[in-house]
């Protein structure tokens, strides 16, 4: 039995098969390419609309933390400052709780008490400036009148709150207007400085517990931005080593196909060679 062949010159059936092949490459080709291109597997809807709009709603809740996160910052920063300012201001206490002592000593001479009154009085300059200097981004929490600085927690608008510890200037305006002009005046500095040491460690511990929280809740927003920006890699990205494997094995059968194309297209015109001249 003898195959039958057709030939027709009106329906090409070999090229628009090897047409219908091309346009199949091309397609996926240009599907490699852009994702070698933007490095996203899903770089908008027409990839694929639900999976993109997913990642796009996760990208919102990642602006949403970055806004927590330059709050936290902040809050965190400011409360180092402060804690930094109270520790230096409690390493001095004992400097001057020890240079009015000496000078509670009736016992010492005029020149003694004029050198540890320059130095007590170096002491009380240093208190000051810790805190005039306690600033972060405009605000002083030690400074007179100053008022609780809340920060956002997370998204949903929950705060965390570094108190005011203004007490501390209060309380070392009234010490510092204490006198060490003789040795009864310099004992009654030593009450005087008593009450502000107890301002001091009571503004430390308070500014630690909450300085504290404000670090950890930043940590912890940090790593569900982590998981989030995780989340939306394995969502959308690409796997660039199989889109460029991709690209270029596509690019090979596109040739192919574009040959067998060639190919199919001169297939009619061979029909010519039935009737010769």
């Amino acid at each position: 039995m003898v195959a039958s062949l057709q030939n027709s010159v009106n329906t090409n059936s070999s090229a628009l098969a090897a047409l219908s092949s091309l346009r199949k490459i091309n397609t996926n080709l240009a599907v490699a390419q852009k994702q070698l291109q933007t490095g996203y597997r899903v770089a908008d809807a027409a990839d694929d609309a639900s999976t993109f709009s997913v990642a796009q709603g996760l990208r919102g809740d990642l602006q949403a933390y970055a806004a927590v996160q330059a709050s936290l910052a902040n809050g965190v920063g400011l409360g180092s400052v402060t804690q930094s300012a109270l520790t230096g201001i409690s390493d001095l206490v004992g400097n001057l709780q020890a240079k009015i002592t000496q000078l509670a000593d009736g016992g010492i001479s005029a020149s003694q008490r004029t050198i540890y009154t320059n130095d007590y009085n170096a002491l009380t300059s240093q208190v000051a400036n810790f805190i005039s200097q306690a600033n972060y981004n405009g605000t002083n929490l030690l400074s007179a009148g100053s008022t609780a600085k809340s920060f956002l927690a997370d998204v949903a608008a929950t705060t965390l709150s570094l108190s005011s510890q203004s007490t501390v200037q209060a309380a070392f305006t009234t010490f510092n207007a204490s006198s060490v002009a003789s040795a009864s005046e310099a004992t009654l500095a030593l009450t005087s400085l008593t009450t502000f040491s107890d301002a001091v460690a009571s503004s430390l511990g308070t500014n630690a517990a909450e300085s504290r929280s404000l670090t950890l809740q930043s940590t912890f927003t940090n790593s569900i931005t982590d998981s989030i920006t995780t989340g939306i890699g394995a969502l959308v990205d690409a796997d660039i080593g199989k889109a460029a494997a991709a690209v270029q094995a596509l690019q090979v059968q596109q040739q192919l196909a574009i040959q067998s194309l060639s190919i199919a297209n001169q297939q009619p015109s061979r029909l010519l060679a039935l009737f010769p001249n």
